[in-house]
């Protein structure tokens, strides 16, 4: 496989007395998907806000396309080439598609707003990602939640990045629009960009991810190619139990449900 194209090394964290991450490794390469995983204060937000810019390592080294990289903030992160959508989106909901996918970084020509390339260039994003939405003219709150993030997710890609973080980008869904969102990272993996997906349901995770990258207690606790690892694996790597108890668990709770 060629060089990732993000490579953590050593990374550190810590707030006061609380040391949120310890020696945490991660890559993700062009055209893969890697799940970040692990449990409620596992260290998973922390990770996605030092890669995002929003954080600042105490320890370890960042690499972008193997070169070593200082990220001074997320503006920084951003031109780097790393793009992130947090869980709430921050979209406004009183303006429209166009406005929404350029807030910040609108085209302008002789002091004024390029509206036409701006629409333009926003069928072009949602063309890329096959996108279900009916017109870029149409306010954010006519969208429905699976639109919504479609909308954050092309506006994440307006920069050309070469990463794209996604913090539990099903939450709040339901089934037909939880499959149209894991349908467009589907989309950002064959457009050849690295993709990292933190989320808690692993049923998601393991229909759209490459690999699995396990947090436990802000430290690496294991790492999974998608074909080569299964549930209660997955879920004994998060808590820290073994394998074995996983299953006797499982096994009561099948029985216990069995009249």
């Amino acid at each position: 496989m060629s060089s990732p194209v993000l490579s953590l090394r050593g990374i550190g964290k810590r707030f006061g007395a609380v040391q949120a991450l310890s020696d945490v490794d991660f890559d993700v390469h062009r055209g893969e998907v890697v799940a970040l995983v692990g449990d409620n204060g596992a260290g998973k937000s922390t990770l996605v806000k030092i890669i995002s810019g929003v954080y600042g390592a105490d320890t370890g080294t960042i690499e972008i396309d193997g070169r070593r990289v200082s990220l001074n903030g997320p503006k920084s992160a951003q031109a780097l080439g790393i793009a992130t959508v947090f869980q709430d989106l921050a979209l406004a909901d009183n303006l429209d598609v166009v406005a929404n996918l350029f807030l910040g970084q609108e085209i302008t020509a002789r002091g004024v707003l390029a509206e036409e390339r701006m629409e333009s260039r926003s069928w072009e994003l949602l063309r890329q990602l096959s996108a279900k939405i009916p017109s870029v003219r149409v306010p954010i709150a006519a969208l429905s939640g699976g639109q919504r993030q479609t909308v954050a997710i092309a506006r994440s890609l307006v920069g050309d990045p070469k990463v794209v973080l996604l913090d539990e980008p099903t939450a709040a869904l339901g089934v037909a629009q939880t499959a149209e969102v894991l349908n467009l990272i589907d989309r950002l993996r064959q457009s050849g960009l690295g993709v990292v997906v933190i989320s808690h349901n692993m049923a998601d995770v393991q229909a759209v991810a490459d690999r699995i990258h396990v947090l436990r207690l802000g430290r690496n606790a294991a790492e999974f190619h998608i074909d080569d690892v299964t549930t209660d694996q997955l879920v004994a790597a998060i808590t820290g139990a073994s394998d074995d108890v996983v299953a006797e668990r499982r096994a009561r709770e099948t029985r216990k449900e069995t009249p």
